[in-house]
């Protein structure tokens, strides 16, 4: 079986790669990750999960497989980005407090092929108060987090509803990745 080069720091999303039990080394891979101006934000999540996966398969990993992904908070058409202080994720989490925003994830797989793919959810936040931000952000777990929160963590108390792929919003849409994998010959049911 081909060895599966995961490109990215995140530990969610080498989690969510032994969930369903793919063994996988990680590479991160050291792009600028600045949007450029007009970028809409698909295009923006697809750009940066492609120049990731490249960067690491340029490096000689030609028999390997190599995945990268990246994961953006959408509201109005804005790109969220990760809070720099608590002003900030206070800003960030009052925009998105009773509204509804998307999140993109964009996969890249790159091996005999180059497949990608563009998964958008849509969550639906409850209303949320200043202190109960404040609160969330002493946590620390909002701190390095697109939008300034994780639904898989303390953040998902304040999710009302999602639409689309929870794992996607974690950062790696599984169902996608399945089977993006599956066309470079690695199985979730190999062992």
């Amino acid at each position: 079986m081909k060895k599966l080069i995961l490109a990215s720091a995140s530990p969610r999303r080498s989690e969510l790669l032994k969930q369903i039990n793919v063994a996988h080394s990680i590479q991160v891979a050291d792009i600028d990750e600045t949007p450029l101006a007009h970028e809409k934000p698909a295009d923006y999540v697809l750009r940066v999960a492609h120049e990731k996966s490249q960067a690491i398969y340029q490096q000689g990993h030609h028999n390997a497989v190599v995945l990268a992904a990246d994961t953006s908070v959408v509201l109005g058409g804005e790109i969220m980005g990760k809070p720099e202080n608590l002003e900030h994720a206070l800003i960030m989490l009052s925009a998105l407090s009773a509204n509804t925003h998307k999140v993109y994830s964009a996969v890249s797989v790159r091996g005999a092929l180059t497949q990608e793919v563009v998964c958008v959810s849509e969550v639906t936040f409850r209303g949320l108060s200043e202190q109960e931000i404040i609160n969330y952000w002493h946590t620390g777990e909002p701190a390095d987090k697109a939008g300034a929160y994780a639904i898989q963590g303390l953040g998902s108390v304040f999710v009302q509803s999602i639409q689309g792929s929870f794992s996607g919003i974690m950062g790696l849409p599984l169902f996608e990745t399945a089977q993006l994998l599956a066309n470079e010959g690695i199985s979730i049911f190999n062992e």
